[in-house]
């Protein structure tokens, strides 16, 4: 709309300057006369104003309605006022009317709100971005056939086809086919995430070089995407201390500039200068001192530091918890699920006669994958993901409470823990029987790997440390931000992951009802904290916490509780979180005080404070100047997509 208007206002103007006074009386030329052509500046004036400046006018009434006069009802009066003192000139009232001033004063001013709405839109573009991201149609697959269907149509159960290239249609598990994912858009992870049966997928996402059949969980408004962009534009809708401080500061300056126009008015006629001298003074105070960057300094830092956050797996739900972030001086990670996987892995191997821990893990992952234990599934899984070959296994047999044997690749084989060593009369090795002691003395199982009557290994499965928490606890560290554990643990366990990491600070034993006491007991102390969780039995303590930044798990997105998701369980993003907020704050600083602080100086240089110098400014290049301010704070905002996180 601003730009249509820009565009006709501007084909108007042209007109108006070319037949007015004030081109022809600087440039030295005189227009081409014929009859009515005196009529041009006043004609194409109104044109501009009515057609241009109706949109200002229209604003101002919304903003005196709702008893909070701002930008558009300094714009309007300015516009107003040019316009009624033109129009009476020009029915014969002495003076010099202003229609060129009036003309290229609103053309400028569409201009600037065509590029501040275009820099809020591009700002705000990530949401669309998202949207885009889903295909308009599936391929549904029904017995041996596949049909192509809106994604409208997909229902829970339905079974899809996605096809190297192509981007996943809805939520769901997969079913058949292995693959590679992007799923960069979504959780900011930058690699492809491998896809086997059984995984999760994510609308939106796109599919590799493989071919994927995924069974579907969720559609439309139920998809992570959809959760994603719910939050987003929550985010960008919220308000903020910032926010509130701007909006009081645009209202205090409107106000000096109206009393800033009454006294330049009131001063230049009673210093006996023309009335068109004073009105063209007005105008120009009226103009110049637009709270318009401020309007801008706020909304797009707003706007740019969510859809930043948003592309790097970090969604805010509350402005102010994201602005507070910046003060935190303490971070409180719930150990399980967040500092830890939350699921049993092999943590470390002691072995005999040279066996390396490859092999000890590999022939006894083949010994226990045909098992549903969790210690047995522990063992296979930790063998998978260190990309180990699981051999097949024979003659295997389960006891009950003891562990399990079978032959493989012709060796005789059981693995257990200390009832089975019991039950077979085995004495470990003093070597294997410290390793089992140590991780005891940690709160981790010991399982031992016999083969002809003797223990050859011991492996110790406990809760696996996450890869990136050490990275994660380091970054805070280099933020200068202490790092505490939380954990209803033993306090052994607690500790002994606590020094793996380098954790300040551990409160082990913890019931679930006594989280809140505990980031009580730290802000007490005088710290800011923030307290990371999994949204669910955490809730409490996020919502007590001065930030409370819950786990979104992926496809999890809608945590109701604390102010930021994170999409992936990813503790690193904890720092990402302080850093977007620290960039963000500096940002919002710089505008208000470039936004406010430049009226110090352009209000009275408006109002005609040299013009016994010769220094003048007119309506037209105080709209200028304004609408420079707005850039600025425009262009200052969009340094901050270059911020690293």
């Amino acid at each position: 709309m601003f730009r249509d208007k820009f565009w006709v206002s501007l084909l108007l103007t042209v007109p108006t300057l070319v037949w007015g006074h004030m081109l022809q009386s600087a440039l030295g030329y005189t227009a081409p006369h014929f009859p009515g052509s005196m009529w041009i500046p006043p004609l194409f004036g109104t044109a501009v104003f009515l057609y241009g400046g109706w949109v200002f006018i229209q604003g101002a009434i919304r903003e005196l309605k709702d008893r909070l006069p701002g930008m558009m009802t300094l714009i309007a009066l300015a516009i107003s006022v040019a316009f009624v003192f033109s129009a009476v000139v020009t029915l014969g009232y002495p003076g010099m009317p202003l229609w060129e001033e009036l003309a290229t004063l609103v053309t400028i001013m569409l201009l600037g709100h065509w590029v501040e709405m275009r820099s809020i839109m591009q700002a705000q573009g990530a949401l669309n971005e998202l949207a885009k991201l889903l295909p308009s149609t599936a391929s549904r697959v029904i017995g041996d056939r596949t049909e192509d269907v809106p994604i409208e149509q997909l229902r829970d159960g339905d079974l899809v086809l996605v096809r190297p290239g192509g981007s996943v249609p809805a939520d769901g598990i997969v079913r058949q086919g292995k693959s590679a994912v992007n799923e960069a858009m979504i959780t900011g992870e930058s690699r492809p995430v491998e896809k086997t049966e059984g995984d999760t997928v994510i609308a939106g996402t796109v599919n590799d070089a493989g071919s994927l059949r995924v069974e579907v969980t969720g559609t439309g408004d139920r998809t992570a995407l959809a959760g994603i962009m719910r939050l987003v534009e929550q985010a960008q809708t919220s308000r903020s201390r910032a926010q509130a401080l701007a909006d009081r500061a645009a209202f205090i300056l409107t106000f000096v500039a109206l009393g800033a126009a009454a006294i330049t008015l009131v001063a230049w006629l009673a210093l006996r200068a023309e009335p068109a001298f004073a009105i063209e003074r007005v105008v120009t105070v009226l103009v110049i001192a637009c709270p318009h960057a401020l309007g801008l300094a706020i909304p797009l830092v707003i706007a740019i530091s969510t859809t930043l956050g948003a592309r790097n797996g970090l969604l805010v739900r509350n402005r102010r918890g994201l602005e507070e972030a910046r003060r935190v001086n303490a971070v409180i990670f719930d150990k399980t699920g967040t500092l830890t996987l939350g699921e049993h892995r092999v943590v470390d191997v002691a072995t005999l006669d040279g066996l390396s821990s490859d092999e000890a893990l590999r022939v006894t992952a083949a010994l226990e994958q045909d098992s549903e234990h969790p210690v047995a599934r522990a063992i296979a899984r930790s063998a998978e993901e260190r990309g180990l070959r699981i051999p097949a296994s024979t003659g295997f047999e389960y006891l009950p409470g003891r562990g399990v044997r079978g032959t493989v690749e012709g060796r005789q084989l059981a693995a257990g823990g200390p009832n089975l060593l019991m039950e077979l009369g085995v004495q470990p090795d003093a070597s294997l029987r410290s390793a089992a002691d140590r991780a005891a003395g940690r709160g981790q199982g010991a399982i031992y790997l016999i083969e002809n009557g003797r223990a050859v290994a011991v492996f110790a499965v406990a809760d696996a440390i996450r890869p990136e928490s050490s990275e994660a606890v380091r970054r805070l560290h280099e933020a200068q931000v202490e790092v505490v554990m939380l954990t209803g643990d033993a306090r052994a366990v607690a500790e002994a992951v606590a020094t793996e990491l380098g954790i300040d600070r551990v409160f082990a034993e913890v019931l679930p009802d006594q989280k809140v006491a505990k980031v009580k007991e730290l802000q007490s102390q005088g710290k800011n904290v923030a307290m990371v969780g999994d949204g669910v039995n955490d809730a409490p303590a996020l919502l007590t916490a001065d930030v409370g930044i819950a786990i979104g798990a992926g496809t999890d997105v809608a945590v109701e509780a604390g102010d930021i998701v994170l999409v992936r369980s990813d503790p690193r993003d904890v720092s990402r979180i302080i850093a977007l907020s620290r960039a963000s704050y500096r940002k919002m600083v710089q505008n208000l005080w470039w936004a406010a602080g430049y009226n110090v100086f352009a209000i009275p240089l408006a109002a005609g404070v040299l013009a016994t110098r010769g220094f003048v400014l007119s309506p037209a290049v105080g709209a200028v100047l304004m609408s420079a301010s707005t850039v600025i704070v425009a262009i200052n905002a969009q340094l901050l997509r270059r911020a690293k996180l």
